[in-house]
């Protein structure tokens, strides 16, 4: 049987999944306008500025959500105002925070575009999906980010948002949220940002550290050669910037059976990604199966959250009558 926080999970992935991001008044923007508002008094090129200004918005998020999961009935009040309020509290926070179903959309876009030859309007389109340099990517090196992203936005936007609120609930869902958001304005290896957003950039890690790798584990078994993609996870993965980014872009690879990574530019600055996969190069109808893939690791994750929270609650109801 599914418990409160289950249902509000899966009927907020199944709203995001019909509706995707909220189009007016979105949460995620109020958060990120009071964000950049305190920036002003706070912003020094520090790490202890950086440290509170996470502090302050991530502990904020985090008391607000758990003050939102009570008055809602989360397991204190429960018993005075019934499970339905909480659960419907949970699925309006799941839908806010969950990007899976616009950011397939964004990615079908570019992939339309750039087909279809138009290609500065699919370099203009890809910006909300990557922030590398695209002014002058061709249509191989369009698909190449639209794949890219949809592997590390799948695991930052789908798979963490799911598993931190089957751990937290309100509070998992909304904390993370304001975690990741943080870490895409402040969390940036650049003069202005290398000190004050380092606090940024690895409180994001650490918050993706473990739904990175349930996200590479599914892929695997999405793709019924889990060892191979396995082998490659763990042979290429290291040679990405990025702890987490690393494994799901090696998993999608070896799945899609492309070759990801190689050299970026971002402000200015090449960066080099390394080479994740043994396939060949990606082309422009490798997208559609990024997307595709994309959504069955979306489902995968559900799923998979849901059977842990009925384990769970087996395991503790079987401990209680011991």
């Amino acid at each position: 049987m599914v418990d409160g926080t289950g249902a509000g999970l899966l009927l907020g992935f199944l709203a995001d999944r019909v509706l995707g991001d909220p189009r007016r008044r979105h949460p995620v923007a109020g958060f990120g306008r009071a964000a950049l508002a305190l920036q002003k008094p706070l912003y020094a090129d520090r790490r202890a500025n950086g440290m509170l200004y996470e502090l302050v918005l991530v502990g904020g998020t985090l008391a607000g959500g758990a003050l939102a999961a009570r008055a809602a009935g989360g397991r204190r009040t429960a018993r005075t105002t019934g499970p339905v309020p909480y659960a419907f509290a949970v699925a309006a926070a799941t839908w806010v925070v969950l990007g899976g179903r616009s950011l397939e959309r964004e990615a079908a876009a570019v992939h339309a575009l750039a087909e279809a030859g138009d290609l500065p309007a699919a370099r203009l389109r890809v910006r909300a999906l990557v922030g590398r340099d695209p002014s002058r990517l061709d249509g191989d090196e369009l698909a190449r980010a639209c794949v890219e992203s949809l592997a590390e936005n799948t695991s930052d936007a789908v798979v963490a948002p799911l598993f931190w609120g089957a751990v937290a609930g309100i509070p998992g869902l909304l904390g993370y949220r304001a975690i990741n958001t943080l870490d895409a304005m402040v969390g940036h290896r650049t003069p202005r940002w290398e000190r004050f957003g380092w606090a940024a950039a690895r409180v994001d890690d650490v918050a993706n550290l473990v739904p990175a790798r349930v996200a590479t584990a599914l892929t695997a078994v999405l793709s019924r050669r889990p060892r191979e993609v396995l082998r490659v996870v763990r042979r290429d993965a290291p040679a990405h910037p990025s702890p987490n980014a690393g494994p799901i872009e090696s998993a999608f690879a070896a799945t899609l059976g492309v070759r990801l990574g190689g050299s970026n530019v971002y402000a200015g600055v090449a960066e080099n990604r390394g080479t994740l996969g043994d396939g060949r190069s990606v082309r422009l109808d490798d997208v559609p199966r990024a997307i595709r893939l994309s959504g069955r690791l979306s489902w995968a994750t559900v799923a998979a959250v849901l059977a842990l929270r009925g384990v769970g609650r087996a395991v503790r109801a079987w401990s209680g009558r011991r």
